[in-house]
């Protein structure tokens, strides 16, 4: 699969934008990881620039190319799910399972930026993941959200097992924004 390949391709949920409200979709399980990631102008302006240049993903051991920089509304972007996540930043990350998905929702205020995507056909999950960047009294603060399920027999086969692989991808994600805002 090419990143030229997903513009054809509809999502794989039904459920488009849920990561923007509190309520978990009847069906999907419910991810939500918030952390301080520094405080300051320059901390702000650091994550928000590595988030929205697709850096994050990348510093994480997930290599990602995508359509559009900074993504917007419609934004394809294609994740190779592999040993690089588990084992960080190698030549192993270039081969791995297909991770497709496209941009459902951004916002970019002030004090408020990020984006959410949602799963294409062809990915292991039926979902959407948001990421967003807040600058609050105390610090800056990374919140990432997804709503998902298994799309594959295997990612339905492994249950607990995926769920907890994708909070280490959001435990990994977290601390690479973390290293691209603060260094």
């Amino acid at each position: 699969m090419k990143l030229e390949d997903l513009a054809g391709l509809r999502f794989g949920y039904d459920v488009v934008g849920s990561t923007r409200y509190d309520e978990t979709p009847e069906g999907y399980h419910r991810l939500e990881c918030r952390e301080r990631i520094g405080h300051g102008d320059e901390v702000f302006r650091r994550a928000a620039d590595a988030l929205l240049g697709w850096q994050m993903q990348p510093a994480a051991g997930l290599p990602m190319t995508a359509t559009d920089s900074p993504p917007r509304i419609g934004t394809n972007s294609l994740g190779r799910l592999g040993p690089g996540l588990l084992i960080g930043r190698s030549p192993l990350a270039r081969i791995g399972l297909p991770v497709p998905c496209r941009v459902v929702w951004t916002v970019n205020e002030p004090d408020r930026i990020g984006f959410a995507y949602g799963s294409l056909q062809g990915h292991p999950e039926a979902g959407e993941e948001s990421f967003v960047i807040t600058r609050e009294p105390d610090g800056i603060y990374f919140t990432i959200r997804a709503y998902s399920r298994g799309a594959t027999w295997y990612t339905r086969l492994a249950g607990p097992l995926a769920r907890k692989a994708q909070q280490y991808a959001a435990h990994r994600y977290t601390k690479a924004l973390q290293r691209l805002a603060t260094t």
